[in-house]
């Protein structure tokens, strides 16, 4: 199958880019693994609630429905990204894993192909959408195997009711660390590590703040550094979902990393030992890239260096290959920035279009 385009993933950031290039008249498909509609936000936890979430952006052309705030936003935002495919009847396959993509020719400018586990497709561009939550990271650390208990992390969280009455080790210095200590507090024993020492955000955050933020990301991916976070360059606020484990002093409990896991929990460099009948990894993700892996794009320095071709601020387009745009990746990791980057990326791929066309070498 040959085709102009293709977006891989369809969360809020791959939906923002097919909306764009269906808008811009270029050919293209979505290929999507899940096999819902409704990206990472179907795998959340039960317990995470519209009032949880730091909020939905609206996807272009259609806003946002008034979310319940006690609605679970693993049911609420799917649904929400499957009216969008409706009304815009967006070009998505399902489920669809992309395996590889990579050249097609000896010409490494010349046209991709993406192979996946329903076909082939041979493409001019591809935009990736994959996020992150298909990489989960779990920090590898002696005696994990021992453990008696159990390990969980952010993706398989079977939430508060599940470790009630549990001792339970939360390590991780995230939003996500912060919630599960959130609603565990009341409930279980728990006990709160990091690696470094958390950073609280007391003032107003705002957009000045956020285009601040923001920027310390984009000066990452710019250098070809790996990603972080926003998260990590704003700061932790407690909403008032968490007040009641502040009250409890859950958050000024904080240890620093253990040493060790012993079969009947943790031990730390000193000697001692905290008991526990759960840890639970709140240790972020790592962005999901691995099909990329034959066109080489990292950089000495680890990550994936971006290129802005259109807006200063708006970064989606591989610095070792133009063929290939994020998006959703590094700055535009969020629902705002994922808007911003599939508009972007959509028209760059317009304009790489346009260049094939007007070079007869590159067709």
């Amino acid at each position: 199958m040959t085709i102009s385009a293709v977006v891989i993933g369809a969360g809020q950031a791959g939906l923002s880019a097919a909306y764009h290039l269906q808008r811009l008249g270029i050919d293209f498909v979505v290929l999507d693994a899940n096999d819902a509609p409704g990206g990472a936000w179907q795998h959340r936890w039960d317990s995470l609630t519209m009032r949880d979430v730091h909020g939905v952006a609206n996807l272009p052309g259609l806003p946002v429905p008034e979310f319940d705030p006690v609605a679970r936003a693993n049911v609420e935002v799917p649904a929400y990204f499957a009216a969008y495919e409706r009304e815009f009847d967006l070009p998505v396959q399902r489920p669809v894993r992309v395996l590889r993509v990579a050249d097609a020719t000896d010409d490494p400018k010349g046209p991709l192909v993406v192979e996946s586990s329903a076909g082939t497709w041979r493409t001019r561009a591809v935009i990736n959408a994959t996020g992150t939550w298909d990489q989960p990271f779990l920090p590898s650390y002696p005696g994990a195997a021992e453990f008696r208990g159990h390990q969980f992390h952010a993706v398989d969280y079977p939430g508060p009711d599940a470790l009630a009455g549990q001792r339970v080790i939360v390590v991780g210095g995230g939003a996500s660390a912060v919630q599960f200590l959130g609603e565990l507090a009341p409930v279980a024993d728990v006990t709160w590590v990091t690696r470094r020492e958390p950073v609280w955000r007391t003032e107003r955050f705002d957009a000045d703040a956020g285009r601040a933020a923001v920027s310390l990301v984009e000066e990452r991916v710019a250098r070809g550094l790996p990603p972080q976070s926003i998260v990590s360059v704003t700061g932790l606020m407690l909403r008032p979902q968490e007040r009641a484990a502040a009250e409890m002093g859950v958050y000024e409990r904080r240890r620093p990393m253990f040493e060790r896991i012993v079969p009947e929990g943790v031990r730390w460099r000193d000697g001692t030992v905290e008991p526990a009948d759960v840890i639970l990894w709140a240790t972020g993700f790592r962005p999901a890239v691995k099909h990329l892996a034959p066109l080489q794009l990292r950089s000495p320095l680890g990550g994936i260096e971006l290129l802005a071709p259109r807006n200063p601020h708006v970064f989606t387009t591989a610095a070792r290959d133009g063929r290939i745009h994020f998006v959703g990746y590094g700055p535009s990791a969020s629902t705002i920035g994922a808007n911003r980057a599939g508009c972007d990326a959509a028209y760059a791929v317009r304009d790489q279009l346009r260049t094939v066309l007007r070079d007869p070498a590159a067709a």
